[in-house]
Parts: structure tokens; sequence; C-alpha cells
């Protein structure tokens, strides 16, 4: 019987989830495709595709954004239906306790919190540097593209190399700037040069003009080699942006001190956040299935829907404000990504007690 319930509940949170997360993406996918139609339009004129296209690449970003919200919703409606039937009455009466209610659950929130590891950690990566290459609505005031008319960042130990243009292997260089730092990370010299070519692993700059540090009087070279082993900052295409970066490429990231681009402490607090989120889903029902305990008998459902949606939005806007304060290197990254999760898992954790002995 207990068993009965649990697929039962499944189900109705499985299928309101679903349904809730694909009508919100349609719903701002069409927004934006009307909002864009006309820069898509003068995109590719002659290619009907772009649209699909543009549908297709944005779809992930926009599915990764609204799926928490999605499942709190899920199961709040359920929860909801479920109490205004008094069915919620029958089912703690039968012996399913909101512990148990909560386990039975499990697997469907780690399928939630898969799918949003899944779209936040490929599916984006995959798809941004593509949105960022056309320019379109958000990205067109925010590109971060690298390629041959595009800044390119590289390190080689402690120095940094900045290049206006690049060919698309990072081969030739064109218009550079070489931070030549110490082992505190001091500046001690800049070489400018017009260009830069790799030969034998190593860098043959020409016009250069070298800056020393306490103002000593610059040096002007026709060529000058540099041995440095350069790294590029072309980890999947983009110059620098975490929210679009895989773990495997924000650790690049981190391992090169983050080419001079970030702080590497941004870097390393997305990381901790790609991790945190496989537990999205289990937040959020272990937040609602104890608010249900209150309304055995479907009296106060609006109370119930409305406390639900707090605690939830309350969430987001903590965990927001903890990954801006990681960013900035206020808090450890690992505190920034684990402490909305940690401090409301607590809260879920103390209602369900709570519940339990009422």
């Amino acid at each position: 019987m207990i068993t009965i319930v649990g697929w039962m509940i499944n189900r109705m949170v499985a299928i309101r989830f679903f349904g809730i997360l694909l009508g919100i993406t349609i719903f701002v996918l069409s927004l934006e495709l009307v909002a864009n139609a006309k820069d898509l339009q003068l995109l590719a004129p002659a290619d009907s595709t772009i649209v699909l296209r543009y549908l297709a690449y944005r779809a992930p970003t926009v599915m990764a954004n609204y799926l928490s919200i999605s499942m709190l919703l899920a199961m709040l409606l359920t929860l909801t239906e479920l109490s205004y039937r008094n069915e919620m009455s029958a089912i703690w009466a039968a012996g399913l306790s909101p512990f148990r209610l909560i386990m039975m659950l499990l697997p469907l929130a780690f399928v939630a919190g898969g799918l949003l590891f899944f779209l936040s950690n490929t599916a984006i990566p995959m798809t941004t540097p593509q949105l960022r290459e056309w320019g379109v609505g958000d990205y067109g005031t925010d590109k971060l593209k690298l390629g041959e008319k595009d800044p390119i960042w590289m390190r080689a130990g402690a120095d940094i190399l900045r290049a206006e243009r690049a060919n698309p292997d990072s081969t030739r260089l064109e218009k550079i700037i070489i931070f030549r730092r110490d082992e505190e990370g001091l500046l001690r010299e800049q070489i400018y040069a017009g260009t830069a070519e790799l030969a034998n692993g190593r860098w043959n700059l020409s016009d250069v003009v070298v800056y020393y540090r306490d103002n000593l009087e610059p040096s002007k070279l026709a060529a000058l080699v540099y041995s440095g082993d350069m790294k590029p900052a072309q980890a999947g295409m983009r110059s620098g942006a975490p929210e679009d970066m895989s773990i495997k490429e924000l650790s690049y990231f981190i391992d090169n001190q983050g080419f001079g681009i970030r702080p590497v402490w941004v870097y390393e607090t997305w990381v901790h956040k790609r991790v945190s989120i496989l537990l999205s889903g289990v937040l959020m029902i272990g937040l609602c299935v104890p608010l249900a305990t209150r309304f055995r008998r479907g009296g106060g459902l609006g109370i119930l829907f409305a406390a639900g949606i707090g605690i939830g939005f309350l969430f987001f806007i903590v965990d927001g404000i903890s990954l801006t304060m990681g960013e900035l290197g206020f808090v450890a990254p690992w505190l920034a990504a684990w402490l909305p999760v940690v401090a409301f898992g607590a809260l879920a954790v103390a209602l369900t007690l709570r519940a339990e002995t009422i």
C-alpha cells in the first residue's frame, strides 16, 4: 500500500515538474524569439533554420534557470491538490510519515538535480559560444568571444599575455602586451609588440617596446624572442565567463590562475556551485513536504502555497547573494556555494523532525 502511494505521488510530481518546466521554457523562448526575430533575420537572411537553431541553443540556459523553481511549483501543486481532496489525511493515517515520503521522492529529486547538472556543465558550455558569436539579444551587449578578430589571453608561469587578435589556432598574435611579474605577482615590466609568431616552442616578437618598473627608460627593439610556454585562455572558446564553463574548463582556468582575467577564487566558487546543484531537487522536496503536515484536511491551502513559494524564493535570493560574495572574494569559495544549501537543508531537516512529532 505504502509503495503504491509513493509511486502515485512520484508520478504526480514528475508530470507536473516536466509540464511546468516545458511550459515555462516555451513561454520564455517565445518572448525571446519575438524580441530578437529581426536580429536573427538580419544575421542570416536566406537561412530559415536559424530560428530553430537559436531556440535549440537557448533552450538549455532557459531550462537551467527555471528548473529548480519548476520542481518547487510541482511539489506545491501536488501537495495542494492532495490536501484539497483530503487525501493527505489518508496518506498520513496509512503510516507514510513526511520523512518516508521524502525518501520515496529522492529518485525524482536526483533526476532533477542530475538534469540541472547536465544542462549547466555540458549543454550550456556547448551552446553558448555560438550564441556569443551571433551576438543576439543579451549576447549582443556582452560578447566574450575569441577568434581571428577578438582578444585572447594567455599565461606562462607568472606572466600574463593579452593580444587584440589571433588566428584560430593562436599561433600568430597581433598587438600584444606581456605583463611580466615576479614570484609575488608584482608587475616588473611590460612588453608591447606588434606581432608574435610561435616557432619551435618560442614566440618571435616584432616591433617591441619594453617598459620597466621604477620608471626606467623603455627599450625599443626590432625583434625579441620570448620563450615562455604560453597557455591560451581558450577553453570552450570563451574568455573567462565562469557561468558558461564546464567543471573541466573551470579547472583549466584555476590551474592557470584565471589567466589574469578574473581572480582564481571566482572559478573555484563556480566549481563548487556546479557540484552543489546536484542537491537542488532534494532541497526543494525537503522544504515542501513538511509544510503539508499543517494542512491535513484541505484548510489554508493558500497559506501552504504562499509559504512554500516564500521559502523557495528566499533560498534563491540567499543563493544569489552568497554566490556574489564568493565571486568578490568576501567568503571562501566552498562556503559561498554550499552555505545556502546547508542552511536551507538544515531548515528542511528541522521542519521534517517537527512534523514527525506532530
